[in-house]
């Protein structure tokens, strides 16, 4: 059976969260869930560091602003996971081309990492701290549930994956005002405090 739909799966939940998608399959793999993890996301070293990493990145993802810096920052990381744990995925079962994986994947974690970034600077736009918290909550446990959902039910998890991109990609699109907000805000903030190492 063709990988596509877990490689597309984990490459959306990577762009959400990819310590996560490396923690579970790797934990998933080691446990004997599935056949179907590669053994390098099995390696105790690996799911140390990306445990330790899930932690940092619960912790950072709950706090305002604290999370569009780190959002910043795995605009690079969370596309290269995916296109990682896609060319892996497809490298395990032999079934399709780990370039056409890597490229799935990863374009795939990019689309999603847009949308929660942009959605994050939205909510970020909002002068109560819960609501980071609570959305931070629901992309951890979307996370969780759709890629253990695409242990047992790949291509179902895969239409969900696909929904859930295309609401957020459609909501993105709803919110592009209060990001811009969000954008003025933060650079009148930074010349504020420019002003103010300059003044005497």
């Amino acid at each position: 059976m063709s990988v596509l739909p877990l490689v597309f799966t984990s490459g959306w939940a990577s762009g959400i969260n990819a310590y996560a998608v490396v923690l579970l399959l790797g934990l998933f793999g080691m446990t004997g869930v599935s056949d179907d993890v590669p053994q390098t996301l099995q390696h105790p070293e690996v799911l140390i560091v990306a445990g330790a990493l899930f932690v940092c990145e619960a912790v950072a993802d709950k706090i305002p602003y604290v999370d569009s810096v780190w959002d910043s920052v795995h605009t690079v990381v969370r596309p290269l996971a995916g296109a990682w744990v896609g060319a892996l995925l497809a490298g395990q079962s032999g079934s399709v081309s780990d370039v056409a994986a890597g490229l799935i994947g990863g374009s795939t974690a990019l689309a999603s990492h847009t949308v929660k970034a942009g959605t994050r600077m939205a909510v970020n736009t909002s002068p109560e701290p819960f609501s980071n918290f609570v959305l931070s909550l629901a992309e951890d446990l979307g996370v969780a549930g759709v890629v253990s959902f695409a242990m047992f039910h790949p291509e179902a998890a895969a239409v969900v994956a696909a929904v859930l991109l295309a609401g957020g990609l459609l909501t993105l699109w709803f919110l592009v005002s209060r990001i811009r907000r969000f954008l003025r805000r933060r650079a009148q903030r930074r010349e504020e405090r420019r002003l103010a190492s300059r003044a005497p």
